[in-house]
Order: structure tokens, then C-alpha cells, then sequence
């Protein structure tokens, strides 16, 4: 499980609202260990204490051996869009809600930097969504899904479906997901789409309460390249990219998507823990699982603890950081 330990500074990405002024301590006392840099953007300037060095939103890209994402999984997203075009390892704390990129708690930050430095990780690859809607579109890339959807309550989205080359049929609906595996749990699970293996590297293109058309989702491969062209009698479509608003698009207007493999390079430290955690939030999600199965996830201190609750024998309550 060994792996190299990023040579080189260290970029900072922060969450835009939450304090995250303990997780930059603790990442500022193992940079000073081992004399290496921590850097931010200048937009982050007055968030970040003296040490950490502030470098343009430009050059900030090109200047970093890895990212520490400090957030939840929409912070997380965005560190890796940044550097799409130079995928370097990227470490999420949790500092939002349910996580199911982001592997490390906050109090458990100090020992993973202990291990990130020693090299004890593994990097886990993400897919991204490629997107090409002309030049009024803000976002390139999507690690999760995009979203063409409805921009008022009135009227339905209607898109001309073609993979590679040909037509395949239409979707009327309220809005059409067109997801990687990562995302397929996200606003593709919530409409019905199916849940993807990472490993499969494939896509889904998924309508949102179809009315007419194309009423299933259709997954596709890897390298199978999709175009949705906004029809005559559609209403105005919004284009929405890992859940950040891109742009507008108008009748006969296209946006096409190609899954670019690789695209990221996420820091996993157990890959059977955060398995584990990720089934658990899926079941909050309404995953079915048995409660055998459920018993399964709970790790084996909590388990031991609840068997002996059951049985009326009181203990000590475990920790849940343990």
C-alpha cells in the first residue's frame, strides 16, 4: 500500500462558509516538521494564518504536489476540477455532511498526515465527464453528473439523444442526469438511475420525470460519446455541472459529454473502511440492506457494544473517533 509522498508544496481548498481553523493547524504543524510549504489562493487570503503562503488563483494549479480538500464532498469536487488537467492526489476532511468522497474525520486529520507523508495510501482514480457546450459554458468538467434541466416550473425539457454519431431517440421530462459512476448515487439514484460500480467506468444518461420518449435510464461505456441537442418545443434548459449552475442553453443549442478516465487521483487509506461507510450512507439513502447486513458495517467495538447492551449487560460507551 505504499505510495510516493507528494514532492512538493501542499494546496489548501477550503470550504466557503465553515471554520476550518483547527484542520489548517494541524496541517501547518506536519508541514513544519518536515520544512515543507502550504499554500493558498489569493481568494482565501484572509481565511488562512500568516504561514500559509498566498499564490494567484491561476498559478495556484500549477504549484501543487497534492491538495488537502477541507469540506465536504462538494469542496471536495471542486479541488478536483482544478486540477483536471494535472491530477494530483487529493485528501478530503470531512468538515461537511454526509462525506462519500471525503475519508477523514477532523480529529483523525493529524495521523493521516503521518501516513501521507510515510507514503502509507493508495490513490483511487476518478472519471470525469468532459463537456462541451460552446464557449458560454463555465464548467468543463463534471466528476459527478450534469444536468440539463427545466429553468422555471412551467413547460418540460425536451432533448435529441445521440451516441456516437446516431440518433437514438428523445427525452420530454423535467430534467435529463447524465452521470459517472461516482455520481450515480447523487440526483441520478434519487430519479431512479441505477447505482454504478466505480469500476465499471461507465455512464448513465437518466430522465427526470419523463412524460414522453425515452422513459428509462441507458447506461453506456466508457468511451461512448453522448450529444443532447435542445429540441424546438423544449423549454429553456439550464445547464448544471456537479451541482454548480454553467450556463443556458436555447433551442438548437447542443452539449456534448466524453468520459475523460483518470481525471482525479483521490487519497484512500482503507479502502475497506471507506467501502464500509459508503454502504452505510447509501442505506440513509434508502439503499435496501438487511439489518444483519447493517450489523455487518458497524465497527467491531460499537458491535460488541450494542451485542452487550441487547443482552442487559451495561458498559462503557465507545467512541465513535475510534
Amino acid at each position: 500500500m505504499d505510495t510516493e509522498p507528494p514532492a512538493g508544496p501542499v494546496g489548501l481548498v477550503l470550504h466557503p462558509t465553515r471554520p476550518v481553523d483547527r484542520s489548517i493547524a494541524a496541517i501547518l504543524a506536519s508541514a513544519c516538521e518536515r520544512a515543507g510549504r502550504v499554500l493558498a489562493r489569493e481568494r482565501d487570503r484572509h481565511r488562512v494564518p500568516p504561514e500559509v503562503d498566498i499564490v494567484p488563483d491561476d498559478r495556484f494549479p500549477d504549484l501543487v504536489a497534492g491538495l488537502i480538500a477541507l469540506g465536504g464532498d462538494g469542496t471536495m469536487l471542486g479541488a478536483m476540477r482544478l486540477m483536471v488537467d494535472r491530477p494530483v492526489p487529493v485528501l478530503g476532511v470531512n468538515h461537511g455532511n454526509l462525506g462519500f468522497l471525503t475519508e477523514v474525520q477532523p480529529v483523525q486529520l493529524p495521523s493521516a498526515l503521518a501516513r501521507l507523508v510515510a507514503g502509507d495510501y493508495t490513490i483511487e482514480p476518478h472519471p470525469a465527464l468532459e463537456v462541451d457546450a460552446g464557449a458560454g459554458l463555465a464548467t468543463r468538467f463534471g466528476f459527478n453528473d450534469v444536468v440539463l434541466a427545466r429553468s422555471s416550473r412551467t413547460g418540460a425539457v425536451s432533448l435529441d439523444l445521440t451516441v456516437n454519431g446516431r440518433r437514438y431517440g428523445y427525452y420530454r421530462a423535467d430534467a435529463v442526469v447524465v452521470s459517472t459512476p461516482t455520481g450515480s448515487t447523487a440526483y441520478n439514484y434519487a430519479a431512479g438511475g441505477p447505482v454504478l460500480s466505480p469500476s465499471s467506468g461507465a455512464q448513465v444518461v437518466t430522465p427526470v420525470a419523463p412524460m414522453s420518449g425515452i422513459s428509462r435510464p441507458v447506461v453506456l461505456g466508457p468511451a461512448d460519446r453522448v450529444r443532447l441537442a435542445v429540441a424546438a418545443d423544449s423549454a429553456p434548459v439550464t445547464v448544471d455541472v456537479d451541482g454548480t449552475p454553467a450556463g443556458e442553453l436555447g433551442h438548437g443549442d447542443r452539449l456534448a459529454t466524453a468520459m475523460r478516465p483518470e481525471a482525479g487521483q483521490v487519497v484512500r487509506f482503507s479502502e475497506a473502511e471507506h467501502a464500509s461507510r459508503s454502504r452505510v450512507k447509501l442505506s440513509l439513502l434508502d439503499l435496501p440492506l438487511r439489518p444483519d447486513q447493517l450489523l455487518e458495517l458497524i465497527p467491531p467495538e460499537l458491535r460488541r457494544h450494542a451485542e452487550l447492551t441487547a443482552a442487559g449487560i451495561q458498559t462503557a460507551p465507545a467512541s465513535l473517533d475510534g
